[in-house]
């Protein structure tokens, strides 16, 4: 059940009435209805995966709270055991065939051929994201940053909470189950943010990243027939398609969390303003970054190492972050772009005289050219990010940096100009917590005229219907 969808149309509204004047008699009732819809919410997809958000939920459960009471190596062999499960999980069906075909045919270079089977697994839905949040909860109770609850329902709750479970915000134990032990009371002016929410998902889903989609495909598809100017813009159009798609859910899925009472953690930050790559992973995809941060950068030394070991930890954690998204050559290649850029901003940043550039000058112009500079070097990376092959990748960056580069662009030059027109709106919307946040528009009829004009563009000019990007992952 995807939120661009008639069946969540339906089934969101039923959840909602039910929830705060049926089932409000109390919170472990609402706990309990919030438990049974999301597990609903998930067998849409497929009820056989159900078997593993619930057994995840288990021994996650367990664990913790074995935690609690142990002392000693003990505690080392439970926190295993969790790590052992879940990572277990998710590389079997995520990864076992990538590796097994990559190791294969590094023998196959070796002059030694090998056979192998491959499994034929369908990858659950949302599997890299509640992983994470399960994962996170035990690191947190192993470290004793938070205490393990002892509420069974709150925290199967917490595992499978659907507006976040397939696609995220990957949530963190201390921000989000403490608030389903706490009395929910219904709050309109909460509730008119989570619908401007929605509403602004919907735009960035529906009509920027779904007809981004329709000129992405062709191009990706006949890369070989296009100019490099047409193949630059295809890769921009993909970043538009990917940032629309992503950030879009994410606001629809905070938005009704907001609904429903809940406070989910901000996902996206406008990262297209970005003056610098460090700028920008701290304004894309925040859940993911401030993961890797918390259990993967600092756990290793963070920043506060030698120069060598600084780098290995930085790329570390982007190969991993490629490896997260899927595994493929590809995404590897993309953390580590990433990461490569990342690293030489750093070390320029430490440069008296070359770190000028990179500190904020209070000048627009300057401002202006390392927005350029940053989201030109973040379009290249997608193109790796897209493509179905390493192979494909380069052949498609070989022929965007060909001689006809420079010629005109082919194709819908004016839904280019569109998208720009979009990242002027965001320019100006950029110091708010959203893309609809227009509560400092004093004029009424100004405001609703905007809602009404962005549901006319949702309905009116919507692409065909596609997959959420990160369902994938």
């Amino acid at each position: 059940m995807q939120f661009n969808t008639v069946d969540f149309a339906l089934f969101f509204p039923i959840v909602f009435v039910l929830y705060w004047f049926v089932f409000n008699q109390s919170i472990r009732i609402q706990n309990v209805f919030l438990l049974i819809v999301s597990y609903l919410f998930y067998s849409f997809w497929d009820w056989r995966f159900l078997s593993l958000i619930f057994l995840s939920s288990v021994i996650d459960f367990l664990v913790a709270r074995q935690l609690k009471s142990t002392l000693g190596n003990q505690r080392k062999v439970l926190f295993g055991v969790s790590l052992f499960f879940n990572l277990g999980v998710l590389f079997i069906f995520k990864y076992f065939n990538f590796f097994i075909e990559t190791f294969t045919e590094a023998f196959l270079l070796f002059g030694r051929p090998i056979s192998y089977s491959s499994l034929e697994l369908i990858l659950p839905v949302g599997i890299s994201f509640y992983t994470f949040q399960t994962l996170s909860y035990t690191i947190d109770v192993y470290r004793r940053r938070i205490d393990a609850t002892d509420d069974v329902v709150s925290f199967f709750a917490f595992v499978s909470f659907f507006p976040q479970l397939v696609a995220g915000p990957i949530e963190r134990a201390s921000n989000l189950l403490p608030q389903f032990r706490k009395t929910r009371v219904f709050n309109y002016h909460k509730s008119i943010d989570g619908l401007r929410l929605i509403l602004g998902g919907l735009f960035k889903k529906m009509v920027i990243a779904d007809n981004c989609a329709l000129i992405v495909n062709d191009l990706f598809e006949n890369y070989t027939e296009h100019s490099g100017s047409t193949l630059f813009c295809g890769a921009i159009f993909f970043g538009f398609q990917i940032y629309g798609d992503f950030s879009g859910y994410s606001d629809i899925a905070i938005g009704s969390a907001r609904l429903l009472g809940f406070d989910l953690m901000k996902n996206f930050s406008f990262p297209y303003l970005s003056k610098n790559l460090i700028e920008f992973w701290r304004r894309w995809h925040i859940s993911l970054s401030t993961w890797f941060r918390d259990y993967v950068y600092i756990p290793l030394g963070g920043n506060r190492v030698s120069n060598f070991r600084l780098i290995f930890n930085i790329l570390t954690v982007f190969l991993l972050s490629g490896l997260w998204h899927g595994a493929n050559l590809t995404f590897l290649f993309w953390g580590l772009i990433h990461g490569v850029v990342l690293i030489g901003t750093i070390f320029i940043n430490k440069n008296p005289k070359l770190g000028i550039f990179l500190k904020d000058q209070k000048s627009p112009v300057v401002d202006f050219l390392k927005i350029g500079i940053t989201f030109f070097i973040v379009t290249i990376a997608w193109v790796f990010f897209r493509a179905e092959t390493i192979t494909e990748a380069f052949g498609y960056i070989d022929r965007v940096f060909s001689l006809s580069f420079f010629s005109i662009p082919q194709g819908n030059k004016l839904f280019l100009i569109v998208l720009m027109g979009y990242l002027v709106i965001e320019w100006f919307q950029k110091k708010r917590e959203h893309l609809l946040d227009i509560r400092h528009i004093p004029l009424k009829p100004v405001r609703y005229l905007i809602y009404y004009g962005t549901m006319f563009l949702v309905f009116y000019y919507a692409g065909d219907l596609q997959t959420f990007i990160y369902f994938q992952f």
